[in-house]
């Protein structure tokens, strides 16, 4: 079991929050690969087939998991990049571990033993969203469950922690406090200045936040970074509002590997 890509250079998972259509969904893989080939930066293209945790009933949440997998399946075949998607059951571990390279668990349904040890037994690279309610520390607990199966390609992301209503702080230490579980730490940029539910039947955020909340992340030794982006973030069908237009991937990732460099 070997991680997809190198983790010991600043890596990144990109791309759409939900697949919107085949056509989109390879377009934004390939300029997003187009992008990070030109810096350097080891790639994952990002995408889900099913937002099954949407705030309102009548939210899009993709093209589910057969048609999604197929494209995903696409992207893999055409444009030769690692995938990672999120699942949402112990049954979709089995059957998006047939596809992708890196199984997600989201942040609501890190602690479900289940669904972590269905995922840790396709011997994929698991990665893991701490929930905005855990103690950094408490994803020990996460770690062992998906070690359980004798898998131990395991990555954390951080991403924010629940402040109040519709509102998330990121505590950086959780970066030092979960690389010292022996795994590689993501930071989220994107869903942490998400809004949950800020808008009422959907969730808000702030994209102006991305980039010093990364230079923050990169500043306190993330080894990796997850970002939604989009082509044209207030027409995208999830999660617009805390997604990071295309047109400012190149400059900030530029911005951040000077910053890494530095350090």
């Amino acid at each position: 079991m070997t991680s997809p890509i190198t983790t010991d250079s600043l890596f990144l998972l990109a791309g759409p929050c939900v697949i919107e259509s085949r056509e989109h969904t390879l377009h934004m893989a390939r300029e997003i690969k187009a992008i990070t080939e030109k810096l350097g930066v080891p790639y994952v293209f990002k995408a889900s087939y099913d937002k099954a945790n949407r705030s309102s009933i009548s939210s899009y949440r993709g093209p589910g998991l057969k048609e999604g997998l197929d494209i995903l399946s696409e992207v893999k075949e055409t444009l030769l990049l690692p995938v990672v998607t999120d699942i949402h059951s112990a049954e979709e571990a089995t059957e998006a571990g047939k596809v992708v390279d890196i199984i997600q668990i989201p942040a609501f349904l890190c602690r479900q033993t289940d669904i972590l040890v269905a995922a840790g037994e396709t011997g994929k690279t698991i990665n893991v969203k701490k929930g905005q309610f855990m103690a950094p520390a408490d994803m020990k607990n996460v770690v062992d469950k998906i070690r359980s199966t004798g898998n131990n390609d395991i990555w954390l992301t951080e991403r924010g922690t629940t402040f109040g209503y519709n509102n998330l702080v990121v505590d950086y230490r959780s970066i030092p406090l979960m690389q010292g579980l022996g795994c590689p730490v993501v930071f989220d940029a994107t869903h942490s200045v998400q809004l949950p539910g800020g808008l009422g039947n959907a969730s808000g955020g702030d994209r102006q936040y991305i980039s010093p909340l990364s230079k923050a992340a990169v500043a306190a030794g993330t080894d990796g970074l997850f970002m939604e982006v989009h082509d044209n973030p207030e027409k995208a069908l999830c999660d617009g509002n805390n997604s990071l237009s295309l047109s400012e991937l190149e400059g900030l990732l530029s911005s951040l590997l000077a910053l890494r460099a530095a350090l």
